[in-house]
């Protein structure tokens, strides 16, 4: 009888502990893999608040080299943009844009729009993605209604985020596929 209760332990250890990297979910985006030169809509999955805290809200800065980037709006949140000069202007649709959005704002409007602890919401914006291939990092600054996460960890080099405690959601931009041309 011991060994059966000990046996059905260890199962209900090993069942619990197989979810914790969910129960410790980063802000991760649902399609990390996108294709260069592309637009691309990143929806940024909020997996819990702040220690307990419910999320009240989060402030996205946008990687250099995503261009028009556009918000979608949530209900019961408010949605802001800040634009600011680009260190290297792009043409979109015939006008050359020298300046755009660097950060994406949303706030809940009420606190029972907050966004609970133990739920999880997505957060989405799109726009269109560089001509270059490479990760890109999308840096998120969460608030709650006691204390913040600063999902902003980067590796030094390569993209393994292992180790890290905080680390900002990655981008994998991949080259766009080459089209044989035959005659």
């Amino acid at each position: 009888m011991k060994y059966f209760h000990m046996k059905k332990q260890i199962q209900l250890f090993l069942l619990t502990t197989a979810f914790l990297p969910f129960a410790q979910a980063h802000i991760v985006l649902t399609d990390p893999h996108a294709i260069a030169g592309s637009y691309y809509k990143a929806t940024l999955r909020v997996g819990h608040g702040c220690n307990g805290s419910a999320t009240t809200g989060l402030i996205v800065q946008v990687p250099a080299g995503f261009q028009g980037a556009k918000p979608q709006p949530k209900f019961g949140w408010t949605v802001a943009t800040r634009k600011a000069k680009l260190a290297t202007p792009y043409n979109s649709h015939g006008k050359t844009v020298t300046d755009d959005v660097v950060e994406l704002r949303w706030t809940v409007t009420h606190k029972d729009n907050a966004l609970p602890d133990d739920q999880f919401d997505e957060f989405a914006f799109m726009g269109r993605l560089p001509d270059s291939a490479g990760p890109m990092w999308v840096k998120v600054l969460q608030t709650c209604e006691n204390g913040q996460n600063d999902w902003s960890e980067t590796p030094a080099s390569g993209t393994s985020t292992h180790g890290m405690k905080l680390p900002a959601a990655l981008l994998d931009v991949q080259a766009a596929p080459k089209h044989e041309h035959h005659h």
